[in-house]
């Protein structure tokens, strides 16, 4: 890596130290692909490994999820299966509600009873209204009360621009999601209930004799999807909320308002292809690394070492040419003493077109104050000599 550092600037009053390093031969990055225009109404792409967004249109605008909300009634029972409150043996009865209601159907029958695992299937593969119904019924007595659980879950994964009416998604006024939060959900999913989440990638079920694919469209191209949700109303369009891995890189792909089936297929493949094409991931630190030092006053050492307490990835476009840069900011020298693990420095990183990353550096190791003659002499140097000590 080649590195250049200019010379800290330092009068008799502290000031800002600012030390660039220009990254060229380890990493070779910089401008990012060019903006990609969608089709969609709402869309965003996520780099699951670092957070990144490669791309967002109107992603906070709530919006008709139609049968991606179904994500969250299955996020709810996917909790109590791993808390061991319920399993997949269980079993709940039909309603003569969930009969009824129509749409996409698992196709149960009133006054049965279907294990929870059926309902599940019923609901991730078949999109099946009947089954979010009777799960809802079943964990919480009635489909309100159960919204009323939604909304609570909703609150507490940070879900901004959520409001749930229904466990299905079926059109009612007020009920809305944002593809942000979407993206959110489907996150949190794949990162918490990895022994459950592989049943958003299974192809097909069959219930009663009667069997149905999954109505996804990555999962039946080469693309390395293994999830999340179709979604559909005359309202809100065709959407998608869409999951794919490619070596160790996962995206995570959310779109809503396309006018078509084969809309939605087409261009969620462009979209998640362009992802993976255009973009790469880049380690620059590993937690524990020293990444620089940062000038003490009036400490028993000249210096600290600033230290990150993370790995540090990086989502930059493939092929850039300009310099991407990392900046080490602190307000120095810094007055010891400084205590092990204190937060004394920030990590900025930047590249054209993208948000800025600024990650805490901390404090490698503890640096007593001097003693009182060390002090003094410190002081007498510095108002002589310029210098620190």
């Amino acid at each position: 890596m080649n590195r250049m550092m200019p010379p800290q600037t330092l009068g008799r009053r502290a000031a800002l130290a600012l030390l660039s390093i220009c990254f060229a031969a380890a990493l070779d990055v910089a401008t990012p692909a060019r903006a990609l225009e969608t089709a969609a109404k709402q869309a965003i792409l996520i780099d699951l490994q670092t957070g990144t967004v490669l791309l967002e249109k109107n992603a906070d605008e709530p919006v008709p999820p139609s049968s991606m909300s179904k994500m969250m009634t299955v996020y709810l029972v996917f909790e109590r299966l791993k808390e061991g409150t319920l399993s997949m043996s269980d079993t709940f009865v039909v309603s003569r509600k969930a009969w009824k209601r129509g749409g996409s159907k698992m196709f149960v029958e009133v006054g049965k009873s279907v294990s929870v695992g059926d309902l599940l299937r019923g609901v991730i593969v078949q999109s099946g209204n009947d089954a979010s119904i009777v799960l809802a019924e079943g964990l919480a007595g009635d489909e309100k009360a159960f919204a009323d659980r939604l909304n609570e879950k909703a609150k507490e994964l940070g879900l901004t621009n959520s409001h749930f009416k229904n466990a299905s998604g079926w059109p009612e006024d007020g009920h809305v999601m944002s593809v942000r939060d979407i993206a959110t959900l489907s996150v949190k999913t794949i990162q918490n209930f990895p022994e459950y989440y592989k049943m958003y990638k299974e192809k097909t079920f069959t219930f009663s004799g009667i069997r149905q694919g999954n109505r996804n469209p990555l999962l039946y191209k080469n693309i390395g999807a293994d999830g999340l949700k179709t979604g559909h109303t005359e309202a809100a369009g065709y959407g998608l909320s869409a999951s794919a891995v490619r070596g160790d890189r996962r995206l995570v792909l959310v779109i809503n308002g396309l006018p078509s089936m084969r809309a939605r297929s087409t261009e969620s493949h462009r979209l998640m292809s362009w992802g993976f094409r255009e973009f790469r991931n880049f380690s620059l630190y590993r937690k524990g690394d020293e990444v620089a030092a940062a000038d003490v006053w009036l400490g028993a050492e000249e210096s600290v070492p600033l230290v990150i307490d993370r790995d540090l990835n990086v989502t930059l476009p493939r092929g850039a040419r300009k310099k991407a840069t990392v900046k080490i900011v602190y307000t120095g020298p810094i007055p010891a003493p400084i205590a092990k693990d204190a937060e004394i420095a920030q990590l900025e990183i930047s590249a054209p077109n993208i948000e800025p990353i600024k990650v805490p550096l901390k404090a490698g190791k503890a640096v007593n104050r001097l003693g009182f003659m060390g002090r003094v002499s410190a002081g007498l140097s510095y108002l002589l000599w310029g210098t620190l000590k």
